[in-house]
């Protein structure tokens, strides 16, 4: 009997668990995405704009997209050649120039009632130090930044919103907060999380009862 309860709550423990770790609909958000421009090509950036400090003659790509992850994401659709971008601007000492390409995305990208502005290149020079956000900053005014230092808009643009969440099954939006995409359970189901703690809760209750039993007994 006793190994029978063990068995039985072991088995709904990894049931549970199992079901934590099945797929789960990957969930869409609207925001800025950051890249950088290597051989002609553009790889999605490790770091935010914030702390980057690209060196002189590189290229900084900022493309407005709607994505689950980074594998997802639209890439900014100019290539990024350092020259094309850079070549009207002369070198100067104790500056560095840095290529910039602002994708502002698709109609099917932009929030309701907003239409993306054409993109722009530019070439900026700044200080030695300077990150790719202030890089932005100096050919893409106005920025707009959430309390957590996402970037939020470009050029003013869009004009309202940070990091939407975008529920394409019933094509509605609703405001959600980087961090509660990365809480999870902010779909309106369970969480793997939330199936975890069950599990070990079964567990931990059926060893308990084992071991009140044999000192009854």
């Amino acid at each position: 009997m006793r190994r029978a309860t063990l068995a039985g709550a072991a088995l709904l423990a990894c049931t549970v668990t199992g079901l934590a770790a099945g797929p789960a609909q990957a969930q869409e958000y609207r925001y800025w995405s950051f890249w950088e421009g290597k051989d002609s090509s553009w790889t999605y950036a490790t770091e935010g704009p914030g702390t980057l400090r690209p060196a002189d003659g590189t290229v900084a790509g900022f493309r407005f997209t709607v994505s689950a992850d980074s594998a997802a994401a639209g890439k900014p659709r100019t290539a990024p050649g350092f020259d094309a971008l850079c070549r009207d601007t002369p070198a100067k000492e104790g500056r560095k120039r840095i290529g910039v390409v602002v994708d502002f995305g698709t109609a099917a990208d932009a929030p309701g009632g907003e239409r993306p502005p054409a993109s722009r290149t530019e070439c900026a020079q700044v200080s030695e130090d300077a990150s790719a956000g202030e890089a932005l900053a100096a050919v893409a005014r106005p920025l707009r930044y959430d309390a957590g230092a996402l970037l939020c808009a470009v050029a003013g643009y869009p004009k309202a919103g940070c990091a939407e969440r975008v529920n394409d099954s019933k094509g509605a939006r609703s405001a959600a907060s980087p961090g509660a995409a990365a809480d999870g359970g902010d779909d309106g189901g369970p969480s793997a999380g939330l199936f975890g703690g069950i599990a070990v809760l079964l567990v931990l209750g059926a060893a308990a009862g084992w071991r009140l039993r044999r000192r009854r007994g």
